[in-house]
């Protein structure tokens, strides 16, 4: 688990491109050890942000802290971390092991042997061989370091950008959507196996994606960025459980969100119900944006319903159905186990605790 510990701090960063403000007033730490995701849309300064830290680009104003130090001034090479991007940029001309190597013997001696006395060219070769054979073993890449990286696949590629990324052994390694370029099984695949390399190696990891379910599955903390500005931080179970507004809602799985009315605390009115929550402190009669996920949908009796509606639609997803339920107020997204048929009428209710209240002003990017 990551260290209580803030390792990498951004203060008040602001970022623009010409006329284009990309980042604006950014407050967010990081901790050691912690697996954190900067996930949302193409555009939101998700990737500025990320070589902000890494020393690609520099803010136009606020701070960044590495262990409490500024660290602006300190060109990419000097910063402690390393990064892995999503064009993979080995050397065509290396092979596996020596692209793996590449950075090890561009270092000074006394930085690869920081506790030797006497550092021979002996000691440096055996130091570079166990670092890049431990590396090796790290990606299940071992029986491949003489092969070209020519003769590789995507995946395997993608394993050897990330030995080469390591094995400078980084405070923090930074990940620019580097699954991008693989195929969805892959893609699941290399997912637990990153999750498991920064478990084992129990370093900082920040991961840069706009697919929420990569983001989940990986991530100690989620921090979820929209139009330059943070939406919200938090574990994937609140995030999901807990959206802060509808952009959130909608863009972490799908949601149910409609216009309301909170007539008071614990009675929110939409789509023409008023629907018991849990939920308190508005002012009465305040809009409200009201998010239901589609699982917390039930699908009742006709006559037993909170709601009655006719199915429109019905689409097979594998572990449950997809429906669309007109109810004449709204149409609303169920997941079922159980199949409706189109045209079918059908009650839905929903329990108080899977009804989420938010102020509208909070989904305003």
């Amino acid at each position: 688990m990551y260290e209580n510990t803030k390792l990498i701090e951004l203060k008040n960063i602001s970022k623009s491109f010409g006329d284009t403000q990309v980042l604006k007033n950014v407050d967010i730490y990081i901790r050691r050890k912690e697996f954190v995701t900067l996930l949302g849309p193409s555009g939101c300064g998700k990737t500025t942000m990320l070589r902000i830290i890494g020393g690609f680009e520099f803010p136009d104003e606020g701070e960044v802290l590495f262990d409490g130090k500024d660290i602006q001034s300190l060109p990419p090479y000097r910063r402690r971390v390393n990064t892995v991007f999503q064009k993979y940029a080995l050397f065509t001309h290396l092979n596996v092991y020596d692209n793996i190597a590449f950075g090890l013997k561009l270092k000074k001696p006394e930085e690869l042997l920081p506790n030797e006395k006497k550092i021979t060219k002996r000691k440096i070769k055996a130091e570079i061989d166990r670092r890049v054979k431990r590396m090796l073993k790290l990606v299940k890449m071992e029986a491949y370091e003489k092969r070209s990286v020519d003769a590789l696949s995507g995946g395997q590629q993608q394993r050897i950008a990330i030995a080469r990324a390591l094995v400078n052994e980084p405070e923090v390694l930074l990940l620019d959507e580097p699954l991008g370029a693989l195929d969805l099984k892959l893609r699941k695949e290399m997912q637990v196996e990153l999750k498991s390399m920064q478990q084992q190696l129990g370093i900082t990891f920040i991961y840069v994606t706009h697919d929420q379910e990569e983001a989940l599955t990986m991530s100690d903390t989620i921090v979820v960025m929209n139009g330059g500005k943070i939406q919200q931080i938090g574990d994937g179970k609140s995030i999901y459980d807990e959206p802060k507004n509808a952009f959130v809602a909608n863009f972490i799985g799908d949601s149910n969100i409609l216009s309301g009315t909170m007539l008071k605390d614990f009675e929110v009115e939409c789509a023409g119900h008023h629907f018991e929550c849990v939920d308190e402190g508005f002012e009465e009669n305040e809009p409200v944006d009201v998010v239901v996920r589609p699982e917390d949908v039930m699908v009742v009796g006709s006559d037993v319903g909170m709601l009655i509606g006719e199915v429109e639609s019905v689409f097979f997803k594998g572990v449950h159905y997809e429906m669309k339920v007109n109810t004449g107020d709204f149409t609303w997204k169920v997941h079922s186990t159980t199949m409706y048929p189109a045209g079918s009428r059908v009650g839905l209710s929903i329990v108080p605790s899977n009804i989420h209240i938010m102020r509208r002003m909070e989904a305003e990017g």
